[in-house]
């Protein structure tokens, strides 16, 4: 049995990111939470004021006996848009930047080699704008934002944005479903 790992990504809304990887094959927990800023213990309501220079995350446990940390990335890379400084669709501020926190040297360098991959084979047509840093202060997002579309899936925001990226995740990476 392989060690499990933990990496941390912000991707928008932490409730469409986290819909998407409790699906994934080798994920064996995924917590929504608040990550890289400055204030400790933040609350939904400071981080959505956007000065406590927390992001939107998810916090992934995976086994990478069952899925590698690239394959995690590479369904990150399709189901938000890298190339928008703090926003995703209609949601708008640092809280919802673009992402990928690191516990690893090799998660870092894996992660570093995906990004000037896509930057080289201009996959986007616009740069990335995905910050990678190591993963600080992260802190889990209150109860009732924790498997928000499992338990909501009929909720307009959830319909709108989550559905569609789950859809996604599942026709792109078929074989990395659960």
């Amino acid at each position: 049995m392989s060690d499990k790992q933990v990496l941390v990504l912000g991707g928008g809304c932490f409730w469409c990111t986290e819909s998407v990887y409790k699906e994934v094959k080798g994920v064996t927990d995924v917590e929504s939470g608040y990550s890289n800023g400055q204030v400790k213990q933040p609350s939904y309501e400071m981080v959505c004021t956007g000065t406590t220079g927390h992001n939107e995350v998810v916090r992934l446990e995976y086994d990478p006996a069952q899925i590698s940390t690239r394959e995690i990335l590479e369904i990150f890379f399709v189901v938000h848009d890298p190339t928008t400084l703090n926003r995703q669709g209609n949601d708008v501020g640092t809280q919802y930047r673009s992402g990928i926190y690191f516990t690893t040297p090799e998660q870092q360098q894996v992660a570093q080699a995906l990004i000037d991959e896509l930057t080289k084979d201009d996959v986007f047509g616009r740069p990335i704008v995905t910050e990678l840093k190591p993963l600080e202060n992260y802190w889990p997002a209150e109860a009732y934002h924790q498997d928000f579309f499992e338990r909501n899936p009929h909720q307009g925001y959830c319909m709108a944005v989550a559905a569609p990226k789950v859809a996604k995740f599942r026709k792109t990476f078929a074989r990395l479903a659960k």
